[in-house]
């Protein structure tokens, strides 16, 4: 049975949507008198309210007037035209994601690549010296090894653990307390990692007691002598930086991997233990094509990981004794010697290595089910 609809007169439809205009534009004037407001009591010299309250009154108006704007905004796009509302209302749920996405990324992004043809400064055009000095710099091409190091150790050692302890702790009887132990260092930060190792790796004098437990062992059971790790036997100094990110993202990867093992069909497995398949053939030739697309996104996770590396090498030796990455002469370049051009240059480089690996990973998401 068809259900007639009586066709709204264009008048009315136009005088309810400018109607429900109204509220939308009253919550918009309400929440931008409330920002002024207390960023105005924030800042007053002589504020009678105290700082917590100032800090509550701030949250409850910021979710609450999200929450009003977003009601008040689908009230009146629901009063537009059928054809409208679809176009528009999609935008109510994305649109906000997508303006602090270009407030924060977008924009900075294009500024910074601006400023890397420009001077120190930021004052003359130079074009491109900025880079030509990034890429021919004695320094800078250590900087450029030592994250092609980090890229590579990094990724293969951290993967390759991660899946042989997802393998043996999937046939262990202890397998939750095992990945409990192994996931554990994710949950500290890499600020916090740089300053635990930095105890391991502590040397001092050889008639003091030796605090650092790497130089303990070497000096209490080998006999050897206690040694600045760190900073001597350069460029291999750099692997005793890697080994941490190794063991704050072996968890990460071991997770992953162990989700996606247990996805392996085990008919598939059993019948290939029936036909004589040995526990290596089993792993290369049967769970290895299962889950590989689990291991080239955890791959190029910790791909982006190590190419953005900063925490670790900051805290432990500030990119001295050939340690530098990237990201620190970056921080080093712009606000230790405020050289805007060539820092700016600096990042320009590290986002043009990053995009790719970034765009590789999210176009597998799209395309297969990795777990």
């Amino acid at each position: 049975m068809a259900i007639s609809v009586k066709p709204r007169s264009s008048g009315m439809g136009i005088l309810k949507t400018l109607l429900a205009f109204i509220p939308l534009a009253l919550s918009v004037l309400v929440l931008s008198w409330g920002f002024f407001f207390i960023r105005d009591l924030q800042t007053a010299k002589e504020n009678p309210v105290p700082q917590i309250v100032t800090v509550l009154l701030a949250i409850i108006w910021g979710v609450g007037g999200v929450i009003l704007l977003y009601f008040t905004a689908n009230f009146f796009i629901e009063q537009l035209s059928e054809k409208w509302m679809h176009r528009l209302q999609p935008l109510i749920f994305v649109g906000p994601a997508i303006l602090m996405l270009c407030w924060a990324l977008v924009i900075p992004a294009i500024r910074t690549i601006i400023f890397s043809f420009y001077d120190e400064a930021s004052a003359a055009f130079v074009g491109p010296r900025n880079f030509q000095f990034v890429l021919s710099d004695p320094g800078m091409l250590i900087v450029f090894r030592n994250n092609l190091l980090w890229m590579v150790f990094g990724t293969v050692f951290t993967v390759s653990s991660g899946l042989l302890i997802a393998v043996l702790a999937d046939r262990s009887r202890f397998e939750s307390l095992a990945k409990a132990l192994i996931f554990m260092p994710m949950a500290i930060s890499f600020v916090g990692a740089g300053v635990i190792w930095n105890f391991v790796y502590s040397v001092k004098p050889v008639d003091e007691p030796q605090i650092g437990l790497l130089n303990a062992f070497v000096v209490g059971l080998l006999g050897g002598e206690p040694q600045a790790w760190t900073a001597f036997f350069q460029p291999w100094n750099n692997f005793f930086l890697i080994v941490i990110v190794i063991w704050l993202q072996t968890g990460y990867a071991m997770v992953l991997f162990s989700a996606a093992i247990k996805g392996v069909p085990t008919e598939i497995i059993e019948a290939a233990r029936v036909d004589g398949a040995t526990e290596l053939q089993l792993f290369f030739r049967i769970m290895i094509p299962q889950i590989l697309g689990t291991i080239i996104t955890v791959s190029t996770t910790i791909v982006i990981f190590t190419l953005k590396i900063f925490d670790v090498v900051i805290v432990m030796t500030g990119g001295q004794y050939q340690t530098s990455v990237i990201a620190t002469e970056f921080y080093r370049q712009y606000f230790t010697y405020n050289n805007n051009g060539v820092g700016s240059a600096i990042a320009v480089i590290l986002l043009i290595a990053v995009t790719p690996v970034m765009a590789y990973n999210l176009r597998q998401f799209a395309q297969r089910e990795v777990f």
